[in-house]
Order: structure tokens, then sequence, then C-alpha cells
């Protein structure tokens, strides 16, 4: 483990070597990693990382308080009770407006998204929206029954997101 300063504090990095061109700083699950081609010379690392510091000791903070809230938020029965109650209200209403319906509709722990529409037409909402405001769980499966009608992001599929939510920019910010 080798270490920069910020304003008198040592943070620790992990430094990866591989064949790449760039030198790259990554911040997850409150670590530094530092990936450097294999030829870079380390004391042009140590200087690139102090130059950068600042920012890295930022987004460090930001990282663990994010953690250290997702720990917090264990979620509870009733919290599940009440998302499952949403998102079958909101399936039932949508699939109504746009005349599709989805083949299965899962609530699960997703680690990459707050929901999914697969190929197949099935529908998968994250787990954690049950401690999110209901306008935000909304938007997630208006946005997820859109999928039904365009599988992308296309100005076509948001603009049907837009007609049925016209407020959805605000919703989606509460997902933060």
């Amino acid at each position: 483990m080798i270490k920069i300063q910020y304003e008198g504090k040592d943070i620790p990095y992990t430094l990866e070597r591989s064949r790449i061109k760039n030198l790259y700083i990554y911040i997850k699950n409150g670590e530094v990693i530092v990936r450097a081609p294999l030829r870079l010379a380390n004391n042009y690392i140590e200087e690139f990382l102090n130059k950068k510091s600042k920012w890295i000791y930022e987004n460090l903070e930001k990282s663990k308080d994010k953690c250290n809230k997702e720990k917090k938020e264990k979620i509870e029965q009733k919290d599940i009770e009440r998302l499952q109650k949403i998102v079958e209200e909101n399936i039932y209403k949508y699939s109504k407006i746009l005349g599709k319906a989805p083949k299965k509709v899962r609530i699960r722990d997703l680690k990459y998204a707050w929901g999914s529409c697969s190929s197949n037409k099935n529908i998968s909402i994250n787990l954690k929206l049950a401690t999110k405001d209901e306008r935000a769980i909304e938007y997630v499966v208006l946005h997820e029954m859109c999928h039904l009608i365009h599988m992308n992001h296309s100005k076509s599929f948001w603009n049907l997101v837009e007609k049925n939510m016209p407020k959805y920019k605000e919703y989606k910010k509460l997902l933060a």
C-alpha cells in the first residue's frame, strides 16, 4: 500500500500496472486504485497523484459517506410491502395507458440499476427503491414500462416517458 498526502492526511492507494496507455484513478468502495502503464516512472505517478490529491481526497470522502449511508439504509419489511404495492399499482396503471404489459415483474436487489427490462419483456425493480419517494418509484416503473415499446434510450423513448410523466426529470433527481 502506497500513500500520498493531502493537508497532512495520508491517503493510501493501490498501484496496478497493466498494458494501458494512460494513468487512471478509481475510487471504489472507499479505496483509491491507480492503474498505470507498465513503463511509467514512479516519480511521474507520484507527481500526478499529488496534483490530484484534493480531487482524490474529496471523492474518497464522498465514497465513504455513500458506503456508510448504504449500510444505514436497512430496508424494513413494511418498506418492502409499500414498494410492492406502489410497483403493482403503477404497472397496472401504465399497462392500461401504454397498451403493453410485462410478462413478469420482480423486485430484486439489483447492483447496477434502479430497474431493468429484458428483451423477454420481464421487468425487474431494485429493492433499494423501498426507501425512496413514491414519485421516484413511479418514474422507475414508467421508465421500464416504456422499454416494452422502445428497447433503447432514443428520443422516441424519452418523448414517451415525458408524455406520460411531464415532471420525470424532477422525480428522477429524487433517486440521487
